[in-house]
Formats: structure tokens, sequence, C-alpha cells
């Protein structure tokens, strides 16, 4: 391949679900995440004391955090885990609490920003508020957390950025617009960045999951196909995330298909998708 064509070439393989072929060892085996007192986040914090991380976790529900704490301290005793309340539309507090974080560690190799929400309800009949703070949380909240961590790994010279996006963000289902909406924000952004920091030794992954049994998605009951447990999705999520993985649907089989596929129905069918 000519030096012409390489460049293109990367562009091309950042859009899909590859790794980054320039992703250097971690620099640590620490992780910042947000989210983590319930859901997936909570049973990605327990995954990364299991992988041998030292954990600075963070949510706004500080008991939670500290019940989990004290959990995870007696499980792995040999593990750092320090917990702190954190509101992530609360942008500087976001930067303020990630620098505290890499000083305690000396430095962090993994950044995960997980925290997200979801009120759903059509457009137009008076749930706007509810909308904006999904858009709040799920994309402002991310872009608050993954910008602070990058400005961190610049400065050290490498680590990892992995931001969770959904295999809804290609289509708009309906009664769920601001969650689409923010997944789709939150795909190009990581996108771009991924762009942006190609081969300098920061690794972007985008965690795009299927249903994973959380209290997000819990109301839909029997309406979740090929749903797995939180256990398993942190089992599958690490393994995706530890490969470096660029865009990385969990489980792989069958939602890489399913992302695929429901990115391009009309909306005609999208309406029984969301049925």
């Amino acid at each position: 391949m000519t030096a012409t064509r390489l460049p293109t070439a990367r562009r091309l393989l950042g859009k899909l679900p590859f790794v980054d072929p320039g992703r250097p060892p971690l620099p640590a085996r620490t992780a910042f995440l947000t989210g983590a007192s319930s859901g997936i986040g909570k049973a990605l914090a327990a995954e990364l004391c299991v992988r041998g991380y030292d954990v600075y976790l963070t949510a706004r529900r500080i008991e939670l955090l500290e019940e989990l704490r004290a959990q995870l301290t007696a499980a792995f005793p040999q593990r750092s885990v320090t917990v702190a309340a954190l509101d992530v539309t609360e942008h500087e507090a976001v930067a303020r609490t990630i620098d505290d974080a890499a000083r305690q560690f000396g430095g962090l190799g993994m950044v995960i920003a997980n925290a997200g929400v979801d009120m759903g309800g059509n457009i137009g009949e008076g749930r706007f508020e509810a909308h904006r703070a999904v858009v709040e949380v799920n994309l402002l909240g991310a872009m608050a957390t993954i910008d602070a961590a990058v400005a961190h790994f610049r400065g050290t010279g490498g680590g990892q950025v992995v931001g969770f996006s959904s295999v809804v963000a290609g289509a708009g289902l309906p009664g769920g617009a601001p969650y689409c909406a923010s997944k789709a924000g939150i795909t190009r952004y990581l996108q771009s960045l991924r762009g942006e920091l190609w081969n300098s030794g920061i690794t972007v992954t985008t965690v795009a999951p299927g249903y994973i049994d959380t209290p997000i998605n819990e109301a839909l009951g029997d309406k979740r196909p090929f749903l797995i447990d939180t256990r398993t999705g942190a089992r599958k999520i690490m393994d995706r995330i530890e490969s470096g993985a660029v865009h990385a649907t969990v489980p792989r089989v069958p939602w890489t298909v399913v992302e695929y596929l429901l990115a391009r129905l009309p909306p005609r069918l999208l309406r029984k998708v969301n049925a």
C-alpha cells in the first residue's frame, strides 16, 4: 500500500469494528468509571477488579457507591477502590474528579464514560424537560468525561477512552427520540475523536450494547430480544475494550448484524420494532 493511500485506509478502518493498529500497551492498570452505582456500571466495576485494575468509581448516589466499595474491598483486598459522588452534567466537576483520580493513582490507564439515563415518551407531549435531561447526561456528560480524559492522556502520552453508545444509535425508534439522538451524537463524537487521535497513543473505543438486563430497560419486560445478564455483559464488554476494539457491539453476535439492519429500516418498519 502506498503512503498516500494509508491515511484513507485508516479512516475507513476507523468506521469498522477492528483494532487500532497503533494502539500501545496501557500505561497503568487503573480505570476511572462513571455511572458505577447500578446496571452495567456496577458490573463493570467488579469485572475491572477481577482483571486486576485499581478503580475510581463515580455516580450521583454516593450511598450506593459506598456499599459497592465495601463489597469490592472485601472480595478484592489487593485492589484500590475509591468512590466519589459525581454528576456528569456538572462539567467542571468532571474534570476536577478525573484530575483527582490521576493524582491518586499517579496516572490513569483507562476512562470509561458509562453514565446514562433513558426517559422516553413521544415528542410534543409535554416531555421536553425529561428529554433534555437524557441528552445532558448521555451526550454532554459523556463529552465532558471524554474531553477531560483526553486532556489527561495528551499529557501522559497514552491511555484508553471508552464511550457508551448503543445499537440503536443509527435508528430513530418511535418513543425513544432523546435516547437515540444522544447515542447517535456520542457515536459521531467518538468517531471524530478517533480521527484526531489516530496513532497518538490514545485508543478510542465505542461500546454499542444490545439488550443487557439493567434498570434502564427492565420496563420493557419480555420485549428485549437476545437479553443477557449484567455479569455476562460486563465480561464481554471488557473483552472488547481490552482487545482495543474501535467499535464494539456487545454481544458481537447477533448485534453487529442487528445494528446494521436497524440503521437501514424505513420508518414504517421501525414503528414495529418499538411496538
